[in-house]
Order: C-alpha cells, then sequence, then structure tokens
C-alpha cells in the first residue's frame, strides 16, 4: 500500500468501506449528484437492534489498498455500488458484464453490491431484483437513499454472522494466520504447529474480531478483544499487529470518549437521533461488556464461558493513554519499512485526537515524524497533497507559521521542473493560502499602524513568489498589485540595491499594464484591496494655504452676522461652545473663491536612493466640484523635506474638503488618503469655498520699488512705487486698473493710509478724484479704468538750532539785520575750528527722509457681493523726500498799518543747485548752494477768530493738547495760503511749494493775528492808515470819527480816548504844545458806550488847523479799569497823519 489516506481518522476503524463507481460512459455532473446522494447516507440504524453502522464511501480506491483489508477490516471494500447509463435493452447484456467484471476486482473481499442503471426503461427495466435498481432518468431517482439503506442492512448482516462465527469458533480446526501483503512470503515454511505460530494466530485473530465488533458496533466487545491482541501478540513479539491491537484500543476508546468525532468541523461525524451522546456507554444486546482475561482462552478458540469475569469502563483508554499507545503503535509500525502508509495514518490519527484535546506541541511531535517517513516514490501530485495535509494538521493544531511553510513546499511542488505542465495557478492559490501564516494580508492597510508584524526577510520571499506565479499565469495586473504591495509594505527593509531592482521590474511590468485603484477580484471570488503608494512620496504634512493677499475675501463688517443664528437662548451654553470647538478643529479661518487657483502645500520626502520622477500628482477633494491641476516633480535621492504646491479650481461654491492626493509612480497611480496616513500634521483639510469675485489687475506710471513699508509684509501689496522729491513737491501718479478676471466690477473704493513715519506731513499727501472712475463702473471683464493720484510731499520746513549756530560762530548776526540790506552769505565748512560739526550740520540738512503710505482699493461683483464679500488691492508708495528749503528763523516786524505787519524769514538752500524762492505780491529771491538769506513780505494780519472751531462734544472728549494743536495747524494753513511761497530748481526743472506752518511759533502768531477790537479812524470821511496823509485846509473844520468794531465774544466798554496833537520834528524831537495851531471843536476827549460782540460804536468829533503844516494825532485811552482787563494790543489804534494846507483864495492872494 503506497498511497496514503490523509483524510482517515480513529472513527474510521468503525465503519464500512463502500466503494461507488460509474461503469460505462456516465456523465461526471450526474455522476458526483447520485454520489453525494448516496454518501449521505453515512449511518444506518439497524432494524431490530440499537447499533449503528457507519459507511465510508470512496469513488475511487486502489485494489493493492484492499488487500491491507485483514490488518484493518476498515481499509476491506466490503460494498460495491455501480451507476450506469443504458439506453436500450440491446445494451443492458454488455452492462450488466462490466458490472460483473467490476465486482470481480473487489471479489475477495465484498459482502455484497448494487447497481444502478439509468436510462432504461421496458420489459427488463420491470424486473424485480435485489442488487440492481432501474431509473428512467437522474431526475426521476427519489427512493435511491432508500435502496443504499437496505444495501447497507444486508452488508450489516454479512458483517454481524463473520462477528459472530469467528468469535465464536469451537471446531477444532486451527486458526488461519492472518497476514499483511509482503508478509506472506515470510511466512513460508514456518512450523505450524508450534505454540508461538499459534498465539501468534490467536493474536491476530483476536485483533481480526476486536476490527469486526467495532465496525458492528459494540464497542466494549471491541476494547476486550483489543486488550486480549495486545497482550498475545506483545507474547510473541508480533509488532506490526502489536501496532495494530493498539491502534485499535485506541480508536475505540478515541470513539467511546469523543462521540462527535476528531476530524474536525468539516468531517466530524453528527450523532444522530439513535445514537447520543453516552451511545458508547449504553448496553447493547448480545454485546459482550466483560473484560476477558487471556488466561481463559482454550487452545483452538476463545472460552465460550466468559460471564464470569467482570470489568467495564476500565477496558478503555484514557486520554493521556490513548496517545501513549499511539506512540507505542507507531514505533512499532516504524520497524516495517512496508508499513510506511500505516505508520503515516497512525500519526495523522494521534494528530487529530491531539488537536482535540489541545496538546499542540506533543501533535506537532507527530507531524515531525510524519514529515520524516519515507513513502518511497511519489507521484508529483502525492508530495502536493501530503504537503498540504500537513500545513492543514499543523494549522489544526494553532501552528501557523508551520503551516504556511509546508503550504508553500506545495505551491513549489506544483511547478517542479519534473512536472512537463506546471500548475501556476494551483501554486499562485496555495501561496495565497500561506499569507496568514506569515502575518502578511494584501490589504495594505494592515501594515499602515503599529511596528511590523511578521518576518520581513520571509515576507519579501513570499511576495516575489507571489509575483513571479501571477506572471506565469499570464496575468501581468495580478504581477503590479503584488509588487506594488511589496514596494509599499517592505520599503523599510528593501537595501538600496533591491529598491533598484523592485523598481525596475515594476516599471517593466506597468509598461504592459499600467497599476490602478481598482479592486482586483480573483475567479475564487477573493478581492485584492488597491495598494496606494504613500512612500512614493513620503507626505509628512499637508497645509492648505490662503489666497494672495490681494485676493483673499473680505466680508463687509455689517454682513457678518447675518448667517450666524443660535438655537440657544442662553448667552452660554457649553454644548454649542463645543461644537464650535470641534468645528474650529476641522474647518479652516480662511477662505477660497470660486473660479480662483488655491494651492495645498505638502512636506514631502524621497526614500528612494536614487531620484525619484512623481508624474500626475494632484488633489482628492469632495464637497464641491473641484477641478485640479496636476504636477509634475523630481525629488533628488533621500531629498529630506521638500515643499511641494498643488493646485486646483474649485468650479462651485460650498464647503470643500481635501481628502488626500493621487500620484503616478513608476506607472501606478495611486489614491493617497489622509485618513490613512500616520504621522501626517495637518491643520486641517475643510475649507469654505465662497461664489466667485472679480480680479483686479493694478500698472502705474511711476517704476516699481523693492521698498515695502514696515508693517506690512511683500505678500501683503500687489506692487510698491518709489519716486524721489524735494519737500514740497507734486508728481501725479497715473494708475489703471484692468479688471482680469470673469466677473464685472459693480463696486470700487478708495482709502490711503500713511505708514511709519516720524515726520509731520503738512497737508494731503495722496489726493485723487474717482469720480470718473465711478463713472465707468460696472468694469467688465478685460476693461481697464485709469485713476491720477496726486503725490504732494510737505514736511516741516524749519531749520535746526545747529544751523543757526553756524551762522553766529561765522559772526554773522541773523536777528539784527535790517531788511534794507538782505544778507547774502555762502556758509562754508570751517576746517581749522570745527570741521566735524559742519560736516555733520550739513549731512543733517542733506538728510533723506522717507515717506511710505498704502493705497487701499476695495471692489466687488458677481455672486460674491451679494454674499457681501469683496477684495482688497493694496499699492505702496515710498517717497524719498530730499530737503528744498529751509526757514532758519521767523519773526515779525510791525508795519505802518495796523491791520498789517511784516514777516521775517531767513531761508536756507540745503541743496547743491540754484534755487529761487517767491511769495506772492513779492520779489523772487535767488539763493546759491547753501546760501542763507532773509526774506520780508508784508502781510495782512488773519483774523483767526473765524476759523471753524470744534462742537463743544468734541471738545469735551479731545485731549486739550490735541485741540491746540489742530487750532495751530488751522492757523498755519490759513497763514500758508496767503503767503503763497514757491520754490523752483531751474537747473532740474523742479518746483514746489514751502509751508511756514511748523516753523510759526506762539508769538509770530500772536503778532499775525488781527486784534478782536478793530479802531478805524476817518478824517472827513476818509480812513487814516497805512501812511495815508489826509489832506485839509486851514480855518476849515476836520471832521474825525473813531469806529471801534468788536470782533470779540464779549461785550467791550464804556472806554473814553482823548486825541492829543503833536509835531514831530524827525529829529527825535516831538512838539505837544500846539494849543494855538490846533483848536477842537468840543471836547477831545471820545466816550464809547459798551460795545456787545459783532456790533460797532462810532464817535464823531472836529478839529481846527489854524496854521499850515504836517500834524498827528495820538489817540490814546483813558487809565481806567475797563482797559486794563484786556490785553494792550487790543487798543493799538492807526496813527493819523494831517497835513493843512493853505486855502485857494489864500494862495491866490
Amino acid at each position: 500500500m503506497s498511497v496514503p489516506d490523509y483524510m482517515q481518522c480513529a472513527e474510521d476503524h468503525q465503519t464500512v468501506l463502500v466503494v461507488v463507481q460509474p461503469v460505462g460512459i456516465v456523465p461526471e455532473d450526474q455522476f458526483f449528484k447520485i454520489y453525494k446522494r448516496i454518501a449521505s447516507v453515512s449511518q444506518v440504524s439497524i432494524r431490530d437492534s440499537q447499533r449503528l453502522l457507519y459507511i465510508r464511501y470512496r469513488h475511487h480506491y486502489l485494489p493493492e489498498n484492499n488487500e491491507w483489508g485483514d490488518f484493518q477490516t476498515h481499509r476491506k471494500v466490503v460494498g460495491l455500488i455501480s451507476i450506469t447509463t443504458c439506453g436500450s435493452a440491446k445494451e443492458w447484456p454488455q452492462t450488466a458484464d462490466r458490472f460483473h467484471g467490476q465486482k470481480e476486482v473487489y471479489s475477495s473481499t465484498l459482502y455484497d453490491s448494487r447497481l444502478l442503471v439509468f436510462g432504461l426503461q421496458g420489459e427488463i427495466a420491470e424486473q424485480q431484483r435485489t442488487d440492481v435498481a432501474f431509473y428512467s432518468s437522474f431526475e426521476d431517482c427519489s427512493d435511491v437513499e432508500k435502496r443504499v439503506e437496505d444495501f447497507v442492512e444486508s452488508i450489516f448482516i454479512v458483517l454481524e454472522s463473520k462477528r459472530l462465527d469467528r468469535a465464536t469458533d469451537k471446531s477444532g480446526d486451527k486458526i488461519p494466520l492472518l497476514c499483511v501483503p509482503f508478509e506472506k512470503k515470510d511466512f513460508v515454511g514456518l512450523d505450524t504447529d508450534s505454540r508461538h505460530y499459534k498465539k501468534r494466530c490467536q493474536g491476530r485473530m483476536r485483533k481480526h474480531v476486536g476490527d469486526l465488533c467495532l465496525q458492528a458496533g459494540m464497542l466494549q466487545d471491541a476494547l476486550v478483544h483489543y486488550h486480549m491482541a495486545v497482550e498475545l501478540l506483545r507474547g510473541v513479539n508480533d509488532f506490526l499487529w502489536l501496532g495494530a491491537a493498539l491502534e485499535g484500543l485506541c480508536s475505540a476508546s478515541v470513539i467511546f470518549h469523543y462521540p462527535g468525532g476528531t476530524a474536525g468541523k468539516t468531517l466530524g461525524r453528527k450523532p444522530s437521533i439513535s445514537q447520543p451522546a453516552d451511545a458508547g456507554k449504553r448496553h447493547r444486546p448480545g454485546a459482550q461488556e466483560v473484560l476477558i482475561d487471556p488466561g481463559a482462552l482454550t487452545a483452538n478458540g476463545i472460552s465460550a464461558d466468559t460471564s464470569t469475569e467482570i470489568g467495564r469502563a476500565k477496558n478503555c483508554l484514557s486520554p493521556e493513554d490513548i496517545i501513549e499507545k499511539y506512540k507505542e503503535a507507531i514505533s512499532y509500525y516504524g520497524k516495517y519499512k512496508n508499513a510506511g502508509v500505516i505508520e503515516l495514518e497512525a500519526c495523522v490519527k494521534a494528530v487529530r485526537v491531539l488537536a482535540i484535546q489541545k496538546r499542540a506541541r506533543e501533535a506537532s511531535e507527530f507531524l515531525q515524524n510524519a514529515v520524516y517517513i519515507n513513502l518511497g516514490q511519489l507521484s508529483e501530485e502525492e508530495k502536493i497533497q501530503r504537503y498540504s495535509i500537513l500545513s492543514e494538521l499543523y494549522e489544526l493544531i494553532g501552528f501557523h507559521r508551520k503551516s504556511a511553510f509546508f503550504k508553500r513546499v506545495a505551491a513549489m511542488q506544483c511547478v517542479a521542473p519534473t512536472i512537463p505542465e506546471p500548475g501556476w495557478r494551483a501554486c499562485y492559490k496555495l501561496l495565497l493560502e500561506t499569507l496568514t501564516g506569515y502575518s502578511l494580508s494584501l490589504d495594505p492597510k494592515d501594515f499602515s499602524k503599529g511596528t511590523h508584524r511578521g518576518w520581513a526577510a520571509v515576507q519579501m520571499r513570499l511576495l516575489h513568489e507571489l509575483v513571479y506565479a501571477s506572471r506565469r499565469m499570464g496575468n501581468p495586473g495580478l504581477s503590479v498589485r503584488h509588487l506594488s504591495f511589496l514596494l509599499q509594505t517592505m520599503l523599510d527593509f528593501l537595501s538600496d540595491q533591491e529598491k533598484k531592482e523592485v523598481t525596475q521590474s515594476l516599471e517593466n511590468y506597468t509598461s504592459k499594464c499600467p497599476g490602478g485603484m481598482e479592486v482586483i477580484t480573483l475567479p475564487d471570488g477573493l478581492k485584492l484591496p488597491p495598494v496606494p503608494f504613500t512612500k512614493l512620496p513620503i507626505v509628512r504634512s499637508v497645509k492648505l494655504l490662503n489666497l494672495p493677499v490681494s485676493l483673499r475675501p473680505h466680508k463687509v463688517k455689517g454682513l457678518l452676522g447675518q448667517n450666524m443664528s443660535t438655537a440657544s437662548p442662553f448667552i452660554y451654553s457649553p454644548i454649542i461652545m463645543h461644537n464650535r470647538g470641534e468645528e474650529r478643529c476641522k474647518k479652516i479661518d480662511f477662505q477660497w473663491v470660486q473660479g480662483d487657483v488655491c494651492e495645498v502645500q505638502l512636506m514631502v520626502y524621497n526614500p528612494m536612493p536614487y531620484e525619484l520622477r512623481v508624474e500626475n500628482m494632484g488633489l482628492l477633494t469632495s464637497g464641491v466640484e473641484f477641478e485640479s491641476l496636476p504636477a509634475a516633480l523630481s525629488l533628488p535621492a533621500e531629498s529630506g523635506l521638500y515643499p511641494v504646491t498643488l493646485v486646483g479650481v474649485p468650479r462651485t461654491a460650498g464647503n470643500i474638503t481635501v481628502n488626500g492626493y493621487h500620484t503616478a509612480v513608476f506607472g501606478v497611480t495611486s489614491d493617497c488618503l489622509l485618513e490613512g496616513l500616520a504621522g501626517v500634521k495637518t491643520s486641517g483639510c475643510l475649507v469654505e469655498v465662497i461664489p466667485s469675485l472679480p480680479r483686479l489687475q493694478l500698472s502705474t506710471s511711476l517704476p516699481r520699488s523693492a521698498h515695502t513699508p514696515q508693517p506690512m509684509t511683500k505678500e501683503e501689496l500687489s506692487s510698491t512705487v518709489s519716486v524721489q522729491l524735494f519737500n514740497g513737491e507734486t508728481q501725479q501718479l497715473t494708475i489703471t486698473l484692468e479688471n482680469i478676471g470673469s466677473e464685472d466690477i459693480e463696486s470700487l473704493e478708495l482709502t490711503s493710509k500713511i505708514v511709519t513715519t516720524k515726520e509731520k506731513v503738512f497737508g494731503d499727501f495722496l489726493s485723487w478724484d474717482i469720480e470718473d472712475a465711478f463713472s465707468h463702473l460696472p468694469l467688465k471683464p478685460g476693461h481697464a479704468v485709469t485713476l491720477t493720484v496726486n503725490i504732494k510731499v510737505k514736511l516741516d520746513f524749519s531749520g535746526q538750532e545747529s544751523l543757526l549756530q553756524d551762522l553766529n560762530d561765522d559772526g554773522i548776526s541773523v536777528t539784527g539785520l535790517p531788511i534794507s540790506s538782505p544778507l547774502r552769505q555762502v556758509l562754508k565748512p570751517r576746517a581749522e575750528s570745527k570741521p566735524v560739526g559742519s560736516e555733520s550740520g550739513k549731512a543733517e540738512y542733506s538728510h533723506i527722509k522717507t515717506l511710505e503710505a498704502v493705497l487701499n482699493f476695495k471692489y466687488s461683483g458677481g455672486a460674491g457681493k451679494v454674499e457681501g464679500y469683496y477684495r482688497e488691492l493694496s499699492l505702496g508708495v515710498h517717497v524719498d523726500v530730499e530737503p528744498s528749503v529751509f526757514f532758519t528763523r521767523v519773526s515779525t516786524l510791525p508795519a505802518t498799518s495796523t491791520r498789517q505787519c511784516h514777516l521775517l524769514l531767513d531761508i536756507f538752500n540745503p541743496t547743491e543747485h540754484e534755487l529761487t524762492v517767491s511769495a506772492k505780491n513779492n520779489q523772487d529771491l535767488v539763493l546759491h548752494a547753501s546760501e542763507c538769506q532773509r526774506m520780508a513780505i508784508q502781510v495782512d494780519k488773519f483774523d483767526f477768530e473765524s476759523l471753524p472751531q470744534p462742537d463743544q462734544e468734541t471738545a469735551r472728549f479731545t485731549n486739550p493738547k490735541q485741540l491746540e494743536e489742530e487750532r495751530q495747524h488751522a492757523q498755519g494753513c490759513q497763514i500758508n495760503s496767503k503767503l503763497g511761497i514757491c520754490w523752483s530748481i531751474p537747473s532740474l526743472r523742479r518746483r514746489g511749494e514751502a509751508s511756514v506752518e511748523g516753523v510759526l511759533n506762539q508769538l509770530v502768531l500772536e503778532h499775525l493775528q488781527l486784534a478782536p477790537l478793530q479802531w478805524d479812524v476817518l478824517v472827513n470821511g476818509k480812513p487814516c492808515d497805512c501812511d495815508v496823509i489826509a489832506d485839509c485846509k486851514v480855518g476849515e473844520a476836520v471832521s474825525l470819527e473813531v469806529q471801534l468794531t468788536n470782533l470779540s465774544k464779549n461785550p467791550v466798554g464804556p472806554l473814553a480816548l482823548t486825541v492829543v496833537p503833536y509835531q514831530d520834528y524827525q529829529n527825535g524831537v516831538q512838539n505837544y504844545d500846539l494849543e494855538d495851531a490846533v483848536t477842537f471843536i468840543g471836547s477831545n476827549t471820545f466816550y464809547i458806550d459798551t460795545v456787545k460782540p459783532k456790533e460797532n460804536s462810532v464817535c464823531v468829533g472836529a478839529l481846527l488847523f489854524l496854521y499850515t503844516g504836517d500834524f498827528y494825532l495820538n489817540i490814546k485811552f483813558q487809565d481806567d479799569s475797563a482797559g486794563r482787563e484786556l490785553p494792550l494790543a487790543w487798543f493799538t489804534l492807526p496813527s493819523v497823519h494831517i497835513r493843512a494846507l493853505d486855502t485857494p483864495m489864500q494862495a491866490g492872494a
């Protein structure tokens, strides 16, 4: 016997063997359909008895195995069921002959046989025969099972008769010697009369009777006979049969202890209704249940009287003893080279028992022994079967890796070089079954978390074998999938050379069959999940980038609360706060805009020892329609962290989630989801996409600059313009605004802000008129509008004390200069006295100051405007301000008129060019480089009271110091507008204004201020002021009017004025004794009653000049309390100059 039955188990010893075979031509599917129905009758309850007969069916059984039927009766074919088709009566004789021929093969052991004939009808079919059953078709055979049960009962009758015949043999005949096939030649010529020979015959027969009892359902009897056989055979050293008796004893004990069977879930025997779990322990009529002592045996047979020996359960081995007896039996089998199959099957049976007892280590010893049993020359198919069964048994006892090892050996055996047609599909299928044993799966997600499980080197070997097997199967798609899996999951364990080889192989495969993300389903239904290359490259962080500052949407402040609604009536609700917190960690606090390119930055790393080319890398998103714009990149070998920016355009509004990215590496397309990536840092992946907004592009007439205003960043400005101006100069900046988006620009707003300047700016630095631009709205896509912005720089023109010091050091008195002799002095550094000071002084005056401002354009349109969003575009303006002129000193001199004064300005030219200064109604002043001159300007005094005053509400909440500054600024503006001082540099063709706003001190302002009490003196109805000489005639009365206008806020008066005439001899002598020359008509004192604010009062008198000459009138206030309360400057009256002439008649006379 050379072919072992690996599916055998201990309980098979109680079964009878029935072979079911086709006769003639029978369709395979129909044969197995009937075979399954026959095999369903696996146990039959015998009538008039409580015993069960178990049947084991085989559709293929080698006749040489049948020759071992005496050794173990369950190996003997005792029943034959043949299945045939017969279309007509003519074919019947030939069919019957074939059936008889088939019976002849097993004739030596057959108890009974049956022939099932399908398709025959007519007379022959109507014959009533016990051994033949006729059916019209394979479908019309409802009583097949009943026929099989009858057939099994007939077998039982024969079995029972043989058991009784052997067990109760009282004849004086010799007991025949039972042999196994290879023993027959060894027993030729033996002395059959020796005691040793007879004991051997008795022992073997006793063991044989035990087998029959076990098959006949008499478990206790079988145990008794096995015990006897063991004792007899041990005495004669008949080791082969002693091993069989021990194995029989083990099988009977296993059946007693484990009525459910030891074959596992698929092959286990289910206890039937007629065989409960304790069936082996139950009393059976006619069964011998006592322990028979071997000494009770007669010389020729079995003693008939065994009733005096009592014993029961102790005949059965304990679970531990079962294994010990199995070991002993197997050791005896091992002594015989030809009993290899028996030894191997015994090992398998013992392993199944140990598996139930959960004694895995001892089971592995039996299996290890089974591995080394030599069965001679096995065919490749038998080797495959052997290794597969070993694998299953190792799996049964929990040795998963050992199981996988033998499964892999079986797989390699499928494609052994000796096989003419290697079975690559079978090899591949077996290799797949080994994966779990080596802690491998086909899902890369199992390798993404935690430490690596299993032996990487073995796993890589196995994956390489799967790749090779799938390629030889002609399925390159499978090869790509397994190779991708190897590269993804085993990357950390591959050497640099192996990485190169694997990727080269992968590229070769993908050139024929590109790898993708589809699930591959194998013919047996196994699904291979996709393998995304999350390690090629490795992504360390994902960051969604905000739009550039010029494209970021801003929400109109008044609309912020429109979409916010809270369902809770409470001011604070912890539940709401908790939910908002969760939302905050998911949703990013900026927005993307529909139709605009959005960016996501990935920090990636190339773990490969060579350059990695990633093609078609783009974003995977959900939530809104998104157009990904794929990128191709090349990462240097072991690059370290490398930033990669992926872009795309959201085509609809809503919330977009960046789920991951897709790549194409080595011909394999991967969809890498962020949730499956370990160790990836992200600040959030959900962002709101707002409806589309227009886009504005800005271009300017001035050159662009690299300067960036300090608190701003370069990103915040779309561009910066730079210009160099002299202080007081004005430059025009033309800005062109072009709509480069797809939406109309419906609204436009322009604001400006001066940033980071320590200098005080006078006037409007930037000014514009936007009305013309408004007339072009809405601005269609592709259209442009221009806007002119005036850049006017007016910084402080005041000079420093250091310059005055220089002037005084040179011995030049600036303060004492008469107006009539202007100073023209060029300042030159004096090396001998203070070279450092002069250089620093000059450096201070040539210092270029910087002004920076930002023009901010707010614009909106389209669907985004409806939602309350707008965009901002910022233009930086950088102006380098060079000094033009400095006012080093300012003072005033009174003019001849009380309503005028002279403003004295010392003007310094700090430039390197000749400079001209001009003022209203004044001659131009030419200054050479570094020259200082004085300019006198006669100005009307100013009525500062007429300037707009802050209202009470503003004044109450404003800092007094700030109010004073604002007041001075307003006064300075008024003075400056009147003066109209301008400068020009002819050589550069540059011109500008000069402002005295920052130069004027409080004293100068008081001198320039028009007194609140305005006095007007009229002689003969004509005003007298500004050196006006009033003419009169001697002897004629001269009317004198003094008019007071009260511009102050309080009433003034009453006042008394005295008119005192005098003559000035222009030599320092003034004559007040003019009683003979001038006489008053009436009193020389004028009285003025109280004058209310904004009102005036006039008092009138008259004089009479008696002589010709020049006379002056000095109008004095009488010293009283009213006068003292008010400043003296308020009571300054113009001097009156009257020239008395002779009358014409006198002249004529």
